[in-house]
C-alpha cells in the first residue's frame, strides 16, 4: 500500500483548522466541525471514497456556516493535492451516479491539477440542520478549487438531506475510483508527461 497522506492546517480570523487525509484508507473518520450534518457527510465522505479522514474545525458558527464549509473544502483539497504528489500511476478520470430514494447525484472528476468546477441542480430546501443546502456546492468548488481537479457536479431530487448526501457519495466514489493506482500505468496519465 502506498503512503499517500497529508496532513494541513490553517489558521485564520474566521477559522481554525486541523487536516490528515490518507488517500488509501479503510474508510475511517474523526470529525468535528461544529456542524452535526456536515460532520455527518464527511463522515459519509470517507466511509464511501475509503479515505481515513481525521477533521478538527473551529469556525465562526455565530456568523453562519459558510467560513467553516468553505475553509475545510479549501484545507481538505490542499491535503489531497499534496497526499497526490506527481500523480504518477493514477486513473484520473472518473465518473459515478448515487442514488438516495428520490434524489439521484452525479460527479465527474478529472484529477488533472488543472481547477474547473461545474454545477447543474437545485436543492429542494434551503438547510438541512445547521447547513446550508447550497453550501454542497460551493463545497464541491472550494474542494476542486484547492485539489486541482476539473469536476463536475449535478443533482436532482425532492428533499434537501438526501439530495446533499447523494452529491458527498458520488464524489467520494469518483474520487476513489480517480485517484486509484493502475498498476499498469508508468508515470504520469498524460501525453504531456506532467499535469
Amino acid at each position: 500500500m502506498s503512503d499517500r497522506t497529508a496532513t494541513v492546517t490553517r489558521e485564520t480570523a474566521e477559522t481554525s483548522i486541523e487536516c490528515a487525509v490518507t488517500v488509501d484508507g479503510s474508510g475511517t473518520a474523526t470529525v468535528d466541525t461544529g456542524i452535526g450534518f456536515f460532520d455527518h457527510m464527511l463522515t459519509s465522505f470517507a466511509k464511501h471514497g475509503l479515505f481515513d479522514l481525521e477533521i478538527d474545525c473551529d469556525g465562526d458558527l455565530g456568523v453562519d456556516d459558510h467560513h467553516t464549509v468553505e475553509d475545510v473544502a479549501i484545507v481538505l483539497g490542499t491535503a489531497f493535492d499534496r497526499a497526490l504528489g506527481d500523480r504518477a500511476g493514477i486513473v484520473r478520470y472518473a465518473d459515478r451516479r448515487v442514488p438516495l430514494d428520490e434524489a439521484v447525484a452525479g460527479a465527474v472528476v478529472d484529477v488533472s491539477g488543472r481547477p474547473r468546477f461545474y454545477f447543474d441542480g437545485t436543492f429542494s430546501q434551503a438547510s438541512v440542520g445547521e447547513f446550508t443546502s447550497d453550501m454542497a456546492r460551493h463545497f464541491g468548488e472550494s474542494l476542486a478549487m484547492n485539489a486541482g481537479l476539473t469536476l463536475h457536479l449535478t443533482v436532482d431530487g425532492r428533499n434537501a438531506h438526501h439530495e446533499v448526501e447523494a452529491l458527498f457519495k458520488a464524489l467520494a466514489r469518483t474520487l476513489d475510483d480517480a485517484t486509484r493506482l493502475d498498476e499498469r500505468r508508468e508515470g504520469t496519465p498524460s501525453t504531456k508527461g506532467t499535469l
